[in-house]
Parts: structure tokens; C-alpha cells; sequence
């Protein structure tokens, strides 16, 4: 069935039953394995391996924990909850908890709590502690209307929220053994390219900062917490974060933060997650995250803004690679651009990646 005839199929279907809706909070993911444009590139799947991240492995169960505690602010920027040995700190849109636990025996539950909750796997590297899922959609927000209810299991294709999701978990040890697990959100959307509306492409939307927000608080529950002790750790206020500049230093332009190295490493790696690059190593003593660009779209016939960017030529077969550097003085920090040879990088290319990652620090 053609991209157009589909969407006007769940046009139909939601205009026929706009008050059975379910509600936006509903979670109902299925991976979209078998969609062409959404298809990760294979090269996802070969980044190097390094030692120093090496984990053995093992399994724990969870220890039962104690009733919420008082919530403790460390700072105005990230402010715990702490119930048991699960927290989760916040800074300005971004959340991730602190486990006191090392990486060893939270890698299997999380990595199931994915499996559990729809997901497929394009990226499993459990030296580098990355997990990212597959593209998949939220059929929850499907209509529940008569016609869905009567054929929806047979003729399932027909319907589609024309939009996809997909996930990246970080999780890094902390000095103190224990560890942080970000979760992050890219989005596509299905939408018209011509006038004639016979024809779709995908293309990105903004990062859902709740709805990496609501998977957090469910890996809370995985991990032992209760579902309202959960639920009152992630409605928590937000503090403003403060905000991101562009510079220059040396002549070379860089993301200019007033927070001290911990956030700022913190903040910038979160940026990276949702903004499509692939962290393939990251070395937090000396401040440098090592990363590449993989075009979210990867339909060949349009490369589209990144995949020009980072992209060689039309045939390359890797998008170029940079060091992103994060350097802090006091309650000062600028994120750089280097090469892959850890040179100053001085094409356009470095200004239009300081202003990606700035917007999203916005």
C-alpha cells in the first residue's frame, strides 16, 4: 500500500474516534525492524573495543528497599531523590539516575528492561556500558475505535502513528563504584514531500526530554523502587540549567557553559546521545569524548544536512570522525572541536558542530 493511502487510513481512523484516544502517558512500544528508510547502517554494530571499559560479568538480584527518603540537593543545578540505592538527579531538561551499583550487576537488568518493554537492539556494547535500541513505535497512541478493534489484527500494517522512537542508555561508573544511566530520545516523523500527498519521507523530530523522563522512572521500578516512590522521584521540580554560548578561543569557535567540568561533561554527553552522534570511546580524565555522525535517515537518495556534513563524499563509506573536548577552569567550561588526530579542527565543519550541540544545550 502506498506512504499517502496509509496515512489518510489513520487519518480516517483517528478523526472517527478522536475521544478514544488513549491517554498520552500509555506506553505500548513495538519495534519497526522491518521498516527500509528506518534501518540503522550496519557499521553501528562495529565500533572498537578497549579494554580500560572491560566488565565482567554477573548478575544480582535487587535488594529490597527502604520507604522514599528526604530528598537532598546537592546544588541548584542536580538536585537527588534518593530511595534506597537509586537516585535520580536533574539538570535543567536532563535526568539520570545514580545507582549504587556498579556497572557489573546493571547491565543484565537493564538490558532486559528494553526486551520487556518492546525493544530490539541495534547496539549492545557492554565495554562502553551503550545499549541503543531499534526504531520502534508507541501503539498506544493508536485509535481504539471500532474499525481497529474489528481489524486491526489482520490488517495491522494500515495503521501507523507515522512517527518512531528510539533509545540510547550510557551508563558510567562513578569514583565512588557506583553508576549513572542516561537515557536518551531520538525521534522520526512521517510526513508528505509532495503536493499531491501520494508520497512520505522520515524525517528527525526534537528529543522528548518526558519521555526519557518516563523510562527513567520505569528503570526505577526495575531496578527495585516502588511505582509511587517512582512516580514522586521523577515529578520532582526541575531547576533551570544554565544556559550554553558560542565563543571563540584561539580563533576556533566553542560551546562556552558556566558549570564546572562534572556537569558540563555530563550535560555535553547527553547532547551527544540526543543529537545523533556515536560516542565510540570516551576518556573522562582527559575530558574527550571520541565520536562520529550516522545520518538518522538512511535512505541513499537524500543524505540530507548531516550526511552531507559528515559524509566524505556520496560513496564514503564512514562518516568522518572529531574529538569533542570538554575543558573546565573553575566554574568555567568550553567544549571543543578536534580532528581525528586530536588537531584543532578548522573547516566549517567545527562551527556548524559547536552550534548542534549548543541549540541542544539550549
Amino acid at each position: 500500500m502506498n506512504p499517502g493511502t496509509r496515512i489518510g487510513l489513520i487519518g480516517l481512523a483517528l478523526s472517527l474516534s478522536a475521544c478514544s484516544v488513549l491517554e498520552g502517558d500509555k506506553i505500548d512500544y513495538k519495534s519497526a525492524t522491518k521498516g527500509a528508510t528506518l534501518e540503522v547502517p550496519p557499521d553501528l554494530s562495529q565500533l572498537s573495543r578497549d579494554t580500560r571499559y572491560t566488565v565482567p560479568g554477573g548478575v544480582v538480584s535487587a535488594a529490597a528497599f527502604e520507604a522514599g527518603q528526604a530528598q537532598q540537593p546537592r546544588s541548584a543545578h542536580a538536585a537527588p531523590l534518593k530511595i534506597g540505592d537509586v537516585h535520580i538527579e536533574r539538570d535543567g531538561n536532563q535526568r539520570w539516575l545514580v545507582v549504587g551499583r556498579p556497572v557489573d550487576q546493571l547491565w543484565e537488568p537493564v538490558r532486559d528492561f528494553w526486551l520487556d518493554n518492546g525493544f530490539v537492539y541495534t547496539l549492545e556494547q557492554r565495554d562502553l556500558g551503550l545499549l541503543e535500541t531499534d526504531w520502534a513505535e508507541n501503539r498506544a497512541k493508536l485509535p481504539q475505535d471500532f474499525i481497529r478493534q474489528t481489524i486491526g489484527k489482520v490488517f495491522d500494517s494500515l495503521y501507523s502513528t507515522g512517527e518512531r522512537d528510539k533509545f540510547r542508555t550510557r551508563m558510567e561508573r562513578r569514583a565512588d563504584g557506583s553508576t549513572e544511566i542516561y537515557v536518551t530520545h531520538r525521534g522520526m516523523i512521517e510526513v508528505y514531500n509532495n503536493t499531491q500527498k501520494d508520497q512520505t519521507v522520515w524525517q528527525p523530530r526534537a528529543p522528548d526530554p518526558e519521555l526519557e523522563t518516563e523510562f527513567l522512572r520505569r528503570m526505577m521500578v526495575k531496578l527495585g523502587v516502588s511505582e509511587e516512590q517512582s512516580r514522586a522521584a521523577a515529578a520532582a521540580p526541575v531547576p533551570a540549567a544554565p544556559s550554553a554560548r558560542i565563543g571563540q578561543v584561539g580563533g576556533a569557535p566553542v560551546v562556552q557553559l558556566d558549570e564546572p567540568f562534572d556537569r558540563a561533561w555530563r550535560r555535553v554527553g547527553v547532547s551527544l546521545d540526543r543529537t545523533g552522534f556515536t560516542v565510540e570511546d570516551r576518556d573522562r580524565s582527559q575530558g574527550v569524548y571520541f565520536v562520529r555522525y550516522v545520518e538518522p535517515n538512511a535512505d541513499k537518495k537524500d543524505k540530507g544536512f548531516f550526511g552531507k556534513l559528515f559524509s566524505r563524499s556520496a560513496d564514503a563509506a564512514a562518516p568522518l570522525k572529531y574529538r569533542i573536548v570538554v575543558r573546565s577552569e573553575g566554574g568555567q567550561s568550553t567544549v571543543s572541536v578536534l580532528n581525528a588526530a586530536g588537531a584543532p579542527e578548522s573547516s566549517a565543519n567545527a562551527e556548524r558542530i559547536v552550534r548542534v550541540i549548543a541549540d541542544d544545550l539550549k
